[in-house]
């Protein structure tokens, strides 16, 4: 039998899936509201900026943002995080 770890809480779980039986629906439930979140705002805000308005941890955010859906997401949050550390450091 083997072992797999939750994603959200750590447990242990001998079932082929990501997350204990507690979490799944929750973790729907969370990235359900990360998508929406993405489809209206953009990736434009930080992730800290994102779990205050959401909730969501940013453990979890980072989590939801490895997946495939938000691939093209991540790179206009990272462009446009490069963006903002140039406009940093001309400022100085």
């Amino acid at each position: 039998m083997e072992f797999n770890r939750c994603s959200r809480c750590g447990s242990f779980t001998y079932q082929l899936v990501m997350y204990a039986q507690k979490c799944s629906q929750k973790d729907g439930l969370e990235f359900s509201t990360f998508k929406s979140y993405i489809q209206e705002n953009g990736f434009e805000n930080s992730l800290d900026t994102i779990s205050n308005q959401t909730g969501i941890s940013i453990k979890n955010l980072n989590r939801f943002v490895g997946y495939p859906e938000f691939k093209e997401y991540k790179k206009d949050y990272q462009a446009n995080m490069k963006n903002l550390n140039q406009i940093l450091v001309l400022m100085e």
